[in-house]
């Protein structure tokens, strides 16, 4: 137990965490809806999910020619009215999510979630999971606002990976994630990165350029042990 080599592990939401393409697909489907668009099969939210919320309906709308930039926000202000009331539907945790996160809380090791969802959803769900009291941050795209260029504070920068490792207490971390945007993120934070090659990646996985990559939770823990 002692010579298990983090103090802290970090971990994207959607598709690392939490298989929540469920909701948020219905969520793009809504506005999409609303806003005179085809919706699309619920699992094609698979494939758009990667940046945030935002990027993701604006993918959407795109494939089906666009819309006006002042529309696009109305819609995407509705967007988000909508899966705030429905963030937990069908959304759940990955098989074998919880049993590591009790090995790694057995390990004495700190963790926290890390991840572009607007923070308050991101803590609604993982309430609504029951998983709240298990994580010691949850740092969301919106939690450090934005720089002096202003950029949003957000992965791919290092920001909220450093702020949850100090949320943590510090010492050596570990960062689990799916998209190009997890990895680029730690490594621009200098930890090591794992790729959890079962969710949303946005990149093949050999292109993803992560540590250690993973096909299910059951790998984790002796991924992270190899690093």
């Amino acid at each position: 137990m002692a010579d298990f080599p983090f103090d802290v592990v970090g971990f994207d939401l959607d598709g690392t965490l939490l298989e929540t393409h469920r909701d948020l697909g219905a969520a793009v489907n809504h506005a999409l809806a609303l806003g005179g668009f085809e919706v699309a099969p619920a699992d094609s939210a698979k494939d758009l999910i990667g940046g945030g919320a935002k990027i993701m309906l604006r993918r959407a709308i795109d494939d089906q020619g666009g819309m006006a930039d002042d529309d696009f926000h109305a819609l995407y202000k509705k967007m988000l009215a909508f899966y705030g009331a429905n963030s937990a539907v069908h959304t759940r945790p990955y098989p074998g999510a919880v049993e590591v996160l009790d090995e790694l809380a057995a390990r004495g090791v700190r963790v926290g979630v890390v991840t572009n969802k607007f923070g308050g959803f991101a803590r609604d769900i993982l309430g609504a999971l029951g998983l709240a009291d298990r994580f010691d941050c949850v740092i969301g795209g919106d939690s450090l606002g934005r720089d002096a260029a202003g950029r949003r504070r957000a992965k791919p920068a290092p920001d909220p990976i450093l702020e949850a490792r100090a949320c943590c207490g510090g010492g050596r971390m570990a960062y689990v994630g799916d998209s190009s945007y997890d990895v680029r993120a730690a490594r621009a934070a200098g930890v090591p990165v794992v790729a959890a090659c079962y969710g949303y990646c946005d990149l093949p996985r050999e292109e993803l350029g992560a540590d250690a990559m993973i096909d299910s939770f059951a790998e984790l823990i002796p991924a992270l042990e190899a690093l």
